[in-house]
């Protein structure tokens, strides 16, 4: 008996190690595969060549012939690495439907208050984003920007809320029906002061985070942004003179259009909210 005891204890070791070995090394592969899991696509991801594409206005446009404006979109692509490629499509200038529908806005307005339409074609730019081979492809990104030339209370550049709205919201979902990834931004702020504080001065806030709700777009309020990175540098209290110093190196003489320093500044501050928001386009920067 005491030998029959002596036989299956062992026989019970043996089969418990032989378990336990099989077990360690079935957990090992697994650890093998959820650390491939995590870096290999990463690293793949990192590898595909992306396009960030932007409309908007001046504020965001590269710049003419003239030292200034420069726009900050002109200062984005330095601030990626070599798999990212900028086109920047925003034009001096633009409203949102000035920019979608350019020469079919007419000066007129109709009876809900908006410029009326001659034709619904799409501006030149607009259909070229759109083009299913050289357009927008899955994964590149759409960064919009516009509400400065919007707030104008004559056609053809004027849009009312409403509208602004059903346009940036259009423009993010074309953006998403071709597997790209639209971000949508708040109107950059120009530089006004209050005593001691720059404050904001731009509207179309809301339709922008409206835009963005209705399609899980995310938004960078770079109207917020803007004004602290403006309180940082300090440059309120200002005596009105907004062509030399600090201001002066930053803005424009009309304090609202950007100096290559400015547009470079304001740049940055895009990419750090991407960043902070944890977009995959953060993954590229440099």
């Amino acid at each position: 008996m005491r030998n029959l005891r002596i036989l299956v204890t062992t026989a019970l070791v043996i089969a418990l190690s032989s378990l336990g070995v099989r077990t360690a090394s079935a957990a090992d592969s697994v650890a093998a595969n959820c650390t491939g899991a995590s870096h290999t696509p990463a690293a793949r991801a990192a590898a595909a060549p992306v396009t960030v594409w932007l409309a908007g206005d001046s504020t965001m446009a590269n710049p003419g012939a003239a030292r200034c404006p420069v726009g900050w979109g002109s200062q984005f692509d330095a601030l990626f690495n070599s798999d990212v490629t900028v086109r920047n499509q925003a034009v001096g200038g633009r409203s949102i439907q000035t920019w979608l529908y350019e020469g079919n806005v007419s000066s007129t307005k109709g009876s809900d208050g908006e410029c009326r339409l001659t034709s619904t074609t799409y501006s030149s730019r607009w259909q070229a984003m759109l083009n299913s081979s050289t357009g927008m492809k899955a994964g590149d990104y759409l960064f919009i920007q516009f509400g400065i030339n919007d707030s104008s209370s004559t056609c053809p550049r004027h849009v009312g809320p409403a509208r602004y709205q059903q346009l940036m919201t259009m423009m993010a979902k074309a953006a998403l029906a071709r597997g790209a990834h639209p971000v949508l931004l708040t109107p950059v702020a120009a530089i006004t002061c209050s005593g001691g504080m720059a404050t904001k001065n731009r509207g179309f806030v809301s339709q922008t985070f409206a835009a963005g709700s209705a399609t899980g777009a995310p938004v960078v309020d770079l109207q917020a942004l803007s004004v602290s990175r403006y309180n940082s540098l300090r440059f309120c209290p200002n005596n009105g003179d907004y062509g030399s110093g600090p201001v002066g190196a930053f803005f424009c003489n009309d304090h609202t259009h950007f100096e290559t320093y400015g547009a470079q500044q304001i740049a940055t501050l895009v990419a750090g909210d991407v960043r902070r928001q944890n977009l995959p386009l953060a993954a590229y920067l440099r």
